[in-house]
């Protein structure tokens, strides 16, 4: 089997492609941007703006890969307050694109596998704890509208023209070399850079009273080629632990594994416009689908992210 990741030069990615290479047997096909790296041997390796839709065509009429998962975009909920119009771009259009690219191949119909975010499902009521596929979504942020948007198209264009699409709503993934970007990371890398004596013992943090559903990455990737193998067309998958943590549980464990006192100072910049106050998911239809469940433990995947920045 030959599968194509969109997107591969992210954290994403590279787990990703060790999966689908050492665990499922799978040749690869990756894309990345221009300015992008990927460290893989033994792959198809192509530079990708999913905005060019001519490239997209001619990918696929070369490599012709019998599944497509769609991991690109631009991810960082911070950043699409920032600068929503590119998130726009990247996630709906680009996700377009790829779609109406495969449409173009006569008789050419792989599984395709659209990556959102438990994001989508934003303000959620107590009693819609925790969230099932079927929740009403209220998006809280510009990424989460964009995923939600994603998510719509990828139904109408497997209803409509019958392509085998499904769709994930991934819950927070973790693990070693994420991006500083992302809270986990972001506490394990500034507790390193404490221990190293490159920082003040002082770590500076945004809200703490958030609860979200943190998954290893290893195992969220583990999902994604259960749901390709066996998913239904058309359908939406959650995937995630089933558990929310507040936020200030997570710095606390982690400072538990820190050779250093440190203190805890709130950073206004850190704070978002809008933050939805727990986000937990109901994994029981993807459990039920692909016999599927979390392997990797919270606190090993907390010391393996804080050892990788000790280490880099």
């Amino acid at each position: 089997m030959k599968a194509l990741i969109i997107g591969a030069a992210g954290f994403v990615g590279g787990y990703l492609i060790d999966h689908l290479q050492n665990d499922c047997g799978w040749s690869i096909v990756a894309t990345k941007l221009a300015h992008e790296t990927i460290e893989y041997k033994n792959i198809t390796i192509y530079d990708l703006d999913i905005l060019d839709s001519k490239s997209i065509i001619t990918l696929l009429q070369n490599e012709k890969p019998d599944y497509i998962i769609h991991l690109a975009a631009q991810s960082s909920v911070s950043l699409s307050w920032k600068d929503p119009s590119l998130t726009i771009d990247i996630n709906i259009k680009g996700s377009v694109n790829v779609l109406d690219a495969i449409r173009a191949i006569p008789e050419y119909a792989p599984r395709i596998l659209l990556i959102g975010s438990g994001e989508e499902y934003g303000r959620i009521l107590p009693t819609e704890t925790p969230v099932k596929e079927t929740t009403v979504l209220r998006p809280g942020n510009i990424y989460a509208a964009t995923k939600a948007c994603q998510n719509m198209i990828g139904k109408i264009y497997a209803d409509a023209y019958h392509m085998d699409i499904m769709m994930v709503r991934a819950f927070n993934h973790i693990g070693p070399n994420q991006s500083p970007i992302f809270v986990v990371s972001d506490f394990c890398k500034q507790v390193a850079d404490i221990e190293k004596g490159r920082l003040d013992p002082v770590i500076y943090v945004g809200n703490l009273s958030a609860k979200r559903d943190f998954t290893d990455v290893r195992d969220v990737v583990r999902a994604y080629s259960l749901i390709l193998q066996k998913g239904q067309r058309g359908e939406t998958y959650n995937v995630g632990s089933g558990i929310s943590i507040e936020i200030r549980d997570i710095l606390n464990r982690i400072l538990k594994l820190s050779k250093s006192d440190i203190h805890v100072i709130v950073d206004e910049k850190k704070l978002r416009p809008v933050d939805v106050p727990d986000i937990e998911a109901d994994t029981k239809k993807l459990a039920q689908c692909v016999q599927w469940v979390p392997q990797i433990s919270l606190d090993t995947t907390l010391l393996e992210t804080l050892n990788f920045w000790r280490n880099n």
